[in-house]
C-alpha cells in the first residue's frame, strides 16, 4: 500500500510540475492525487472506518485553518489596495534603480514578517510590487526574493513565523493551557 500511495504522489506532483504541457489544472491534479492517496489507505490500511475518519476529519481541518486564514488575509489587502492604502508607501519610494528597490523592498519585507506572519507579509509586498515594478519577469524576480525575506524575517521573529506560532499554539492547546 505504501508503494501504491507514494507512486500516485510522485505522478501526482509531476502532474502539478507539469501542468502547462500536459494542460491539466494543477488544482484539479492535487484534488485527485489526494483522493487517490486518501483512498488507497482507506481500503488497503486495514485501520477501522473510525479511525480513517478521524484521521480524515483532522488534516482537512488543518488545510481548512489555512485556507481560511488566507482568505481574510487576501481580502484585508485587497480591501486596504482597494482605498489606495498602498499608495502612502509607493509615493515614499523614490529609487527607480531595480537593485536598490530590490534592497528596499527586501528589507521592509524582513522585518514586517517579523511583525506580521510570513504569508500575509508576502501577500502584501507581492501587491505592493505589482505597483511599483511593470515588468513581468523582474516582478517574478522580486516575488521571489520577498519569499526569501520574508521567510527570513519570520525565522528570525517567534512572533512572525506563522508555522511557530501554530504549533506553540497547537502544544498549549493540547496540553490544555490555552
Amino acid at each position: 500500500m505504501v508503494t501504491f500511495v507514494i507512486l500516485v504522489f510522485v505522478v501526482g506532483y509531476l502532474a502539478i510540475a507539469l501542468e502547462h504541457p500536459i494542460k491539466i489544472n494543477k488544482t484539479a491534479s492535487a484534488l485527485l492525487t489526494g483522493v487517490i492517496c486518501w483512498t488507497l489507505y482507506a481500503v488497503f490500511s486495514g485501520n477501522s472506518i473510525e479511525l480513517i475518519g478521524e484521521q480524515l476529519n483532522h488534516h482537512l481541518g488543518q488545510i481548512s485553518a489555512i485556507l481560511f486564514f488566507l482568505m481574510g488575509a487576501m481580502t484585508i489587502v485587497e480591501l486596504v489596495d482597494a482605498y489606495q492604502g498602498f499608495k502612502i508607501i509607493t509615493d515614499r519610494i523614490n529609487t527607480k534603480d531595480p537593485k536598490k528597490l530590490l534592497w528596499i523592498i527586501c528589507i521592509v519585507t524582513f522585518f514586517l514578517s517579523a511583525i506580521l506572519d510570513n504569508l500575509t507579509t508576502s501577500i502584501v509586498m507581492v501587491s505592493l510590487i505589482r505597483k511599483l515594478v511593470p515588468n513581468k519577469q523582474m516582478r517574478l524576480f522580486f516575488a521571489g526574493m520577498i519569499v526569501i525575506s520574508a521567510n527570513a524575517g519570520g525565522a528570525w521573529s517567534p512572533i512572525g513565523d506563522v508555522t511557530t506560532t501554530m504549533l506553540w499554539m497547537g502544544v498549549r492547546f493540547h496540553q490544555g493551557t490555552l
